[in-house]
């Protein structure tokens, strides 16, 4: 029997689970907020695995708590909220859900492109305020963008990175990418896009899109020093995580007009506070803010995906395997 501690709904993991599940030998343990924590370590001190939702984060201190624990597993892509060198030093897998969310991501980070290129916000609140014939006539002298007029930049080009590319290209956009490691020629070919250093990238893109991990090298790479750079009334999309932005530096590139607006689905921290810097915008800016609530993998076949391959990696522990997608060196 493998003893399992889940810092997650309960509600999630039944509706989610493959239908194998079932037949395995395993004692379920869950916590059903993200406070709490420690207390449900102790609690549960024999878990030998640890499944844990994406934001939730998960230092040294819970594994000391977790003695037998053999594998920490995020919910979703992310893993930038696991101590990864702590875990390593324990000996303990930490794994995640690579390109399960890919196509999910990819989908609606093409929809906030559109909402803010093609006023989604600003014309649903002009239809309820009774103002559509005026907005109409503005928007029809205002020389409105399409999307496939657009030089759409990735920055990161991995698994969402790509299935956002192959989104985009029946646009008709001009695709650029930026990555540590460059591609081979081959899958620039296969994708129709090209790389370009990222103050190339972004001095030259029209819209700009995240899809980078949180690293070391990656955490506040937006920052004041490369917006200078920016194309101008350039549209930033981050579909990624919120840690890649320095918030201040693109509030001011806001209030500057060097950026031409924003479509977030990741802000840091989250929970977003109503007093975050780039929500609380001033009235001459706020109508060029998009927002959903991190929302980018919330599909049901995201979840199916990374639920799937998350209990995959379970059964291979209890095989005595290695898991799926180690990301801390093991």
């Amino acid at each position: 029997m493998l003893k399992i501690l889940i810092l997650g709904p309960k509600s999630r993991y039944d509706a989610y689970a493959p239908d194998f599940l079932s037949q395995l030998p395993l004692e379920l343990a869950f916590l059903e907020q993200y406070s709490g924590a420690e207390q449900a370590a102790k609690q549960n001190a024999d878990a030998q695995c640890l499944l844990v939702d994406a934001i939730t984060p998960v230092g040294a201190d819970l594994m000391d708590l977790l003695p037998q624990l053999k594998m920490i597993h995020s919910e979703g892509v992310a893993f930038n909220c696991i101590d990864l060198e702590a875990a390593r030093q324990r000996g303990i897998y930490v794994c995640h859900n690579k390109g399960c969310n890919a196509a999910s991501v990819a989908e609606h980070t093409v929809m906030l492109m559109l909402m803010a290129l093609r006023h989604g916000i600003t014309g649903h609140q002009a239809v309820l305020e009774g103002r559509q014939f005026e907005m109409k006539q503005a928007v029809m002298v205002s020389k409105a963008p399409e999307l496939g007029e657009q030089t759409v930049g990735l920055i990161g080009f991995g698994d969402i990175g790509q299935a956002t590319a192959r989104l985009l290209r029946p646009f008709g956009c001009q695709l650029f990418y930026y990555t540590a490691h460059r591609r081979p020629p081959q899958v620039e070919a296969e994708f129709g896009i090209t790389y370009l250093p990222l103050q190339e990238l972004v001095a030259r893109c029209s819209v700009l899109s995240l899809h980078c991990a949180v690293n070391d090298q990656t955490r506040n790479m937006i920052d004041a020093p490369l917006l200078e750079h920016v194309h101008p009334g350039a549209i930033l999309v981050n579909t990624a995580r919120g840690e890649l932005i320095d918030s201040m530096a693109v509030r001011q590139a806001l209030l500057d007009g060097r950026l031409g607006g924003i479509a977030m689905d990741t802000l840091y921290p989250e929970p977003t506070p109503a007093d975050h810097p780039l929500v609380a915008l001033p009235p001459e800016v706020a109508d060029r803010a998009v927002y959903s609530p991190h929302l980018g993998g919330n599909t049901g076949g995201s979840f199916a995906r990374c639920h799937r391959n998350m209990w995959n990696s379970v059964r291979l522990i209890l095989e005595g395997q290695r898991p799926n997608y180690i990301v801390n060196g093991l």
